[in-house]
């Protein structure tokens, strides 16, 4: 499983004067081909200069992110060299990274199933194989049929041939040993998981990279 990215919904009320497609919002020049416009994308960091999150990589669309610079909600902190967009009257950069103005405090994570393979790394919790997530299922420690709750403590990435294994039974009924105990993870707990992942080829632009290793513990 690699780092991956996704589009969050920005945390601000667009106004009146946000752009669509019907009303002339700016269009991609430069070296890039006109069609990469709708693809591109900018990193979101926190006040703090780190990644707003991990898990997964916290972006928003470059139209959005324009928006939020222009209306002062945010910090343009880096534009992309090769991209320009224009309105009828003015040419603008294109923002690479962004950072809030104010600092966003993590919220508890949620009970995902995204969540879940994450914490334990796309790992059977029993083999210790790294699987493709849909290969992962999970697995409830102790079964539901015996008391067993659908919970951090009690829930693990599991690969298929070991949840037909290990069936309705407990680890020791079953013969079996888990790699760890499950737990509730915390946000910089997932964040630490996600940074072990390997990138994403075309994911992260080369632009980002100062920005998303600054929190990473320096080797002697």
């Amino acid at each position: 499983m690699s780092l991956s990215t996704y589009e969050t919904r920005p945390d601000f009320h667009q106004g009146p004067n946000h752009s669509s497609a019907n009303d002339g919002s700016p269009e991609i020049e430069g070296n890039r081909m006109k069609q990469v416009g709708s693809h591109l994308r900018t990193l979101v960091l926190n006040a703090n200069m780190q990644p707003l999150s991990w898990a997964p990589l916290s972006v928003w669309s470059w139209q959005s992110a324009f928006v939020a610079v222009h209306q002062e909600r945010v910090i343009q902190i880096k534009t992309y060299e090769d991209c320009i967009v224009h309105s009828a009257t003015q040419s603008f950069e294109v923002p690479a990274v962004v950072a809030l103005r104010n600092y966003h405090k993590r919220k508890r994570v949620g009970f995902t199933r995204y969540n879940l393979f994450l914490r334990d790394e796309f790992r059977c919790q029993y083999c210790g194989h790294r699987f493709p997530v849909k290969e992962l299922t999970f697995d409830h420690v102790v079964p539901r049929s015996k008391g067993g709750g659908s919970n951090w403590s009690n829930i693990v990435a599991c690969c298929s041939k070991d949840n037909l294994r290990k069936a309705n039974r407990t680890p020791k009924q079953a013969g079996m040993k888990l790699l760890r105990q499950p737990y509730a993870p915390t946000g910089y707990q997932l964040d630490a998981a996600a940074r072990r992942q390997p990138l994403v080829n075309g994911e992260l632009h080369q632009t980002w990279m100062d920005y998303l290793y600054w929190g990473a513990e320096l080797e002697d």
